[in-house]
């Protein structure tokens, strides 16, 4: 017997709901309280230092250092009378998750004294070394200067008693190193060229920023279930364990009575979040069993990105206070839903609208067709580079799976807004437009607000569909940082802007009008993006068949995903937006395909030692009581008699016998082929290997060993089951 698995089960129906205890019935009251945000800026910087920082985070102006050192100092003054002691510069190395190096403010002087000490210096730059992040050729260890740099879009924030200061991370040669410092260029690439765009149509537009409301799913599982089950320790999911009885068939936990610990643990850590300035408003229950969903209101992208990465490390602390363990993995159950999350995407200027919400006039829907069209044609030129900012060992799980949009990438716009397209792409004929068919089509535009009014349809098979005001980009991984799909897309916008305003400017020095120039490059693009709208079912195989048709790219798993990297196509577009280099963009194909195969190599090496060390003996041992079963009917009845009397017990011994043969024989052929794929040099082809080689084998393990955990005594079992981590209350 697993006396591990069944002391885990018994704690577990000790847990009560713990008591949680708020600062304030008011949320308003406490919210961003710690965050330097700009109202305590106000109280604590000087009338000058508060002027600077505004122009910093709000217009892009550089700081200097004697204004550095007055912001560092109320930034101390303000963190020590929250009962800070640390600093850190916090940032986002291509590991996926954030960094910190704590620092103390004291600093010894004479007479073995010491002082509280931070000063501007401290606060712009620093040098962490951290050489041992992934770093894809870029830097060498003996050559191990990294920086990082203040980035004052994002506010300072505390954690504990250390003040988090948002940077970005650089090598000694300027390269990024990390996702802040290419998402902060995407951005200023789409500001400028949707600025340059938005001019046409109203003057008084000298900003856009791109927006996020991010939503975080999650499952969750008792702390004691979890610590019993290596391998959703060691990988974030159950490499093996058979679905339960009841799942998630009968759709009653959907948005159902959340039950009363999981109610507790998500008051406590929306307060924690509340504090820190995460605009948390939505709770809710997922599909499957114990898989939750939360979500904030929309924010500027970067401070999204920093707050979603937060939220993260936040569920994974407040989670322990309430013996629960988070888990962010895609698919941590085989046969239930994965976790998403997903990026819903738009663009707002700074005189608050959003370009893409339709208007009230023929004006500004016309600007909103732009905006809607240059987005439909930015994707479907780049669809391939939008799959490769979603692509990781574990989406690959759930991307395809009936559960989550297809690796194919395609647009939803609903029928309303497909039928106008189409008008408009009919109806602009060659040559000038005549007065009549200007009128025409402008009373038409004029209509879309109408038209959307009751324009329910949301295809959830779709990964990345118009939903009204926004795009929602629902393929991203519940485990990524939102940096890459924000990188990906605000650089497509704004190389595809870009090229409009081009086209758009020419048609004009050719004598169009400017709304006829406008109508007539969006026709043009109407008709070269068509192939990547799609209206239907985007799980069924006759869309696989129809894609394949349109030529549309099907990139099934991270290695093939990871291709497009290595394009001209793809360099091209960072490098014309100065987003990334040629130089970043080779390193971080290489760091991918290394995070792919060490995260697969984990699992095999997890799995195969689970087999050996644990479900084998297990199996083993029921397997001998049977047969001290079938000796002690011998005994009794004889050996022909006992042969019918114990029918059962030799069809489940030989049962056992056969899945374990094929487990032993699986688990060896598995690591003789982990053998001869780590002697592969190339990076990319060992990431194939694990791939192709690889992975079946875990896969046909798990079929056996599943048929085990369902013929074996529940006494013998030594691991949690599904049924057991999942439906515990």
């Amino acid at each position: 017997m697993s006396v591990s698995r069944f002391r885990a089960l018994e704690e577990v129906q000790t847990r009560k709901p713990l008591t949680v205890s708020y600062p304030s019935d008011k949320v308003s009251d406490y919210y961003g309280e710690n965050v330097f945000n700009v109202s305590t800026m106000r109280a604590f910087l000087t009338d000058e230092a508060f002027k600077n920082v505004k122009k910093a985070m709000f217009e892009g102006h550089r700081i200097e250092r004697n204004i550095a050192d007055q912001i560092a100092i109320g930034m101390k003054d303000w963190a020590m009378s929250k009962g800070v002691t640390h600093y850190t510069h916090w940032f986002q190395p291509l590991t996926g998750s954030t960094a910190e190096k704590h620092d103390a403010f004291f600093k010894p002087i004479e007479d073995g004294r010491a002082i509280e000490h931070f000063e501007g210096q401290l606060l712009i730059q620093q040098e962490p070394d951290a050489s041992s992040f992934p770093n894809g050729g870029i830097r060498n260890t003996f050559e191990a200067r990294g920086y990082t740099a203040w980035d004052p879009t994002s506010p300072a924030f505390i954690m504990g008693k250390t003040l988090c200061i948002p940077t970005i991370f650089i090598s000694y040669t300027g390269e990024s190193l990390d996702y802040k410092a290419p998402l902060l260029k995407a951005l200023d690439a789409v500001d400028a060229a949707a600025t340059d765009v938005c001019q046409y149509f109203d003057k008084n537009i000298t900003r856009v920023r791109a927006t996020l409301g991010w939503e975080q799913e999650y499952f969750l599982v008792d702390t004691a279930l979890f610590n019993a089950r290596p391998d959703l320790k060691m990988s974030g999911r159950t490499l093996v364990g058979h679905a339960p009885a009841k799942g998630q068939q009968l759709d009653d936990h959907y948005f159902g009575s959340i039950p009363a610990r999981a109610t507790a643990f998500m008051q406590d850590f929306e307060t924690e979040a509340y504090r820190l300035g995460i605009p948390v408003t939505t709770r809710h229950n997922e599909v499957a069993p114990n898989q939750f969903e939360c979500a904030p209101m929309f924010e500027e992208a970067d401070l999204a990105v920093d707050h979603n990465l937060l939220l993260m490390d936040l569920l994974a602390k407040v989670a322990a206070r309430h013996h629960f363990e988070v888990l962010l993995h895609e698919k941590p159950f085989a046969g239930l839903n994965g976790s998403g999350k997903h990026n819903n995407w738009s663009l707002g200027t700074n005189t608050n609208v959003n370009l893409l919400q339709p208007g009230k006039n023929p004006k500004t829907n016309l600007r909103f067709l732009t905006f809607l069209v240059n987005t439909i044609k930015g994707i479907h030129d780049y669809a391939d580079v939008l799959r490769t900012s979603i692509a990781s060992a574990s989406n690959d799980h759930r991307l395809g799976g009936h559960e989550a949009p297809p690796a194919i990438m395609s647009i939803f716009i609903g029928t309303q807004l497909t039928d106008m397209l189409d008008k408009i792409e009919k109806s602009i004929k060659a040559g000038k437009m005549t007065p009549e068919d200007k009128t025409s089509l402008k009373l038409d535009i004029g209509k879309i607000p109408q038209l959307m009014l009751d324009n329910t349809d949301r295809n959830r098979t779709s990964p990345f569909a118009f939903t009204g005001n926004k795009f929602e980009f629902r393929a991203v991984g519940s485990t990524a940082n939102c940096s890459q799909a924000m990188i990906a897309i605000n650089t497509i916008m704004a190389k595809q802007l870009k090229e409009f305003k081009i086209a758009v400017d020419a048609r004009i020095d050719k004598g169009d009008k400017k709304d006829e120039a406008i109508l007539k490059e969006l026709q043009d693009l109407i008709k070269a993006s068509k192939k990547i709208r799609f209206e239907g079912n985007g799980y069924g195989e006759e869309w696989v068949k129809e894609a394949k048709k349109r030529g549309l790219s099907n990139l099934k798993d991270t290695p093939r995903a990871l291709q497009p990297m290595k394009t001209k196509s793809y360099i091209d577009l960072f490098e014309s937006q100065g987003v990334l280099s040629a130089r970043e963009i080779e390193s971080r194909h290489e760091i991918e395909l290394e995070s792919y195969t060490l995260k697969i190599q984990i699992e095999a090496r997890i799995l195969g030692d689970i087999c050996q060390t644990t479900i084998i003996p297990g199996a083993i041992r029921y397997q001998t009581e049977l047969l001290d079963n079938m000796k002690g009917l011998q005994d009794v009845l004889g050996t022909k008699e006992a042969k019918e009397a114990g029918a059962t017990q030799i069809q489940i011994i030989k049962e056992i016998s056969k899945h374990l043969n094929i487990i032993k024989s699986k688990v060896d052929e598995m690591v003789n082929a982990r053998k001869v794929a780590n002697k592969i040099e190339s990076t990319e082809e060992k990431a194939f290997a694990y791939c192709d080689n690889i992975k079946p084998f875990m896969e046909e393990i798990k079929y056996s060993s599943d048929k085990l955990e369902q013929i074996i005594d529940n006494a013998y079992w030594p691991l949690p089951k599904l049924r057991e981590l999942l439906l515990t209350k």
